[in-house]
């Protein structure tokens, strides 16, 4: 009786015992055994022992950069394109995505053209390389029948040298506080 209960558990779990088995077997479910000179007893050296090895407070989940935030506040290329873009209302402004996308702006209210500007980052350095702008334009007629398309002009490279020359602006501003030495310089470049 109890053999045949025994006999019936096993068939059941048969697949997570396989599985249990080939990793066991190749190595990749290992336990590693504590040293008790390795681990700290007390709560200020494990405190110690985790930040020497990175292991932070971390907020966002699996990131590989535990303890280390960045912020908004922090990035220059973020607050210069802000700044650069402070005339136009925005629609979307995602620190986290990278974007920022403003609404609809014509300079003349009874104009029916009007554009639509974009800015990617992706890089936090200070790079022209790191900033991506695209510019819509879109022309409506007097049935509001409205086309829109990415606009090709240089208005697009003057926003991200204006962003760019704005973030070394205020990367040597904030160096000046904290008493560094920087240097950061644009010159317009032909890309």
């Amino acid at each position: 009786m109890f053999s045949n209960k025994l006999f019936t558990f096993f068939r059941n779990n048969f697949l997570i015992f396989s599985i249990l088995l080939i990793l066991q077997s190749c190595g990749a479910f290992k336990l590693k055994r504590a040293d008790v000179k390795d681990v700290p007893i007390n709560d200020a050296d494990k405190r110690e022992r985790n930040i020497r090895e990175g292991r932070g407070i971390s907020i966002g989940g699996g990131k590989s950069r535990s303890g280390s935030f960045d912020f908004a506040t922090s990035n220059e290329m973020w607050r210069a394109a802000m700044e650069v873009l402070d005339f136009v209302p925005l629609t979307t402004a995602d620190y986290g995505g990278g974007i920022i996308i403003t609404d609809w702006y014509s300079d003349n209210l009874d104009s029916e053209e009007s554009i639509k500007i974009m800015v990617n980052f992706l890089s936090n350095e200070i790079r022209a390389d790191g900033l991506k702008v695209k510019i819509y334009k879109k022309i409506c007629n007097d049935k509001q029948k409205c086309n829109t398309q990415l606009m090709s002009s240089e208005l697009d490279n003057e926003i991200k040298l204006a962003v760019l020359r704005k973030a070394a602006q205020i990367k040597n501003e904030d160096g000046k506080r904290k008493g560094e030495e920087s240097d950061y310089k644009v010159t317009p470049t032909g890309e």
